[in-house]
């Protein structure tokens, strides 16, 4: 199992980067000791198997083969399959973390290594589940998955009485927020942070300037040049080849996601001071009950940065 979870998170630095295609992970293991790593490249291609396999060349005969997702089964014209790869290759077994639900692939992946006579075995990881939360979420929802971010003062507020909000949080937290931007396809904000900000909305670290995500508007009003607007959130379906969508603000925008119960993600950093009379982080959500309040989230993530605080919390479903 922790080869499959090393390969999740080798399969991260593909994120927001590998698009159409899921960010997969691939590690080749041979007498116990690693000889090989690959992620999906940027725009999809090459997968992380070629990769890995390009790595070692005919040292993978015999090796076993650590994949977050089932291998392709179908050719394109950009690469062939990565099952009849790794059946090329000599791989002596394949430990896969995920069945792929592409039509294409699903379970004939397994079937046509299985065919070659090579062990191929399906061992299902949370993490690597929440490696592929954009890419699951994209084929079994239809739609992209979302991380609502909130960054807010102890007392729950996200600006002062007056709208100012530069900055709540330190330059610790707020680099931290970059570098989640960057692992997202797309950034949405409000009309009204939109009109009182005019945020940036890209990535502003060293060496990821160039994995600024796509910039959405939650606005009726005329779309902002470069800017893609949509007027409610379900039209997040409609983001074409978008898998993660960061929400970032304001409280209009983030509780319109969470009436609609299109939060996947919930991350919240929290400053050590108080704003009394501030803007709440939230308007109406929708509740009816504190009952209905409770067992919709779940803490997957706490760490300190500076003096501030983040939290990342999972929304808690049933999958269908």
């Amino acid at each position: 199992m922790r080869w499959l979870e090393a390969a999740a998170r080798l399969a991260s630095r593909a994120r927001a980067q590998s698009c159409p295609n899921p960010a997969v992970g691939c590690i080749l293991l041979k007498d116990a000791r690693p000889i090989g790593r690959g992620w999906t490249q940027e725009g999809g291609r090459p997968h992380a198997e070629a990769m890995a396999l390009k790595l070692v060349g005919e040292g993978a005969s015999g090796a076993t083969a650590y994949v977050t997702l089932e291998p392709c089964a179908h050719r394109s014209d950009r690469g062939s399959a990565c099952a009849d790869l790794l059946v090329e290759a000599g791989v002596a077994r394949v430990v896969i973390g995920a069945q792929d639900p592409d039509p294409r692939t699903a379970g004939e992946g397994i079937a046509r290594l299985r065919a070659a006579g090579i062990e191929a075995s399906l061992l299902p990881s949370p993490q690597v589940e929440n490696s592929l939360a954009g890419y699951f979420t994209r084929a079994r929802h239809g739609r992209p998955f979302v991380t609502l971010k909130l960054a807010m003062s102890l007392d729950g507020c996200i600006a002062l009485a007056d709208g100012s909000s530069q900055w709540i949080t330190g330059e610790e937290a707020r680099a931290h927020v970059h570098s989640r931007r960057a692992m997202n396809d797309a950034i949405l904000v409000g009309g009204a942070t939109w009109r009182q900000d005019r945020p940036r909305l890209d990535v502003r670290l060293d060496g990821l300037q160039d994995r600024s995500p796509r910039r959405v508007l939650l606005t009726r009003g005329i779309p902002p040049d470069g800017v893609k607007v949509i007027n409610d959130p379900a039209q997040i379906a409609a983001l074409g080849d978008v898998q993660y969508l960061y929400v970032e603000g304001g409280a209009g925008a983030a509780a319109s996601f969470l009436s609609a119960d299109l939060v996947d993600r919930l991350e919240i950093y929290r400053a050590p001071i108080l704003l009394g009379k501030g803007m709440p982080a939230l308007g109406d959500i929708g509740l009816q009950s504190l009952a209905a309040a409770h067992g919709r989230w779940q803490n997957v993530e706490s760490r300190q940065l500076g003096s501030d605080s983040f939290t990342a919390y999972r929304r808690t479903r049933q999958e269908a």
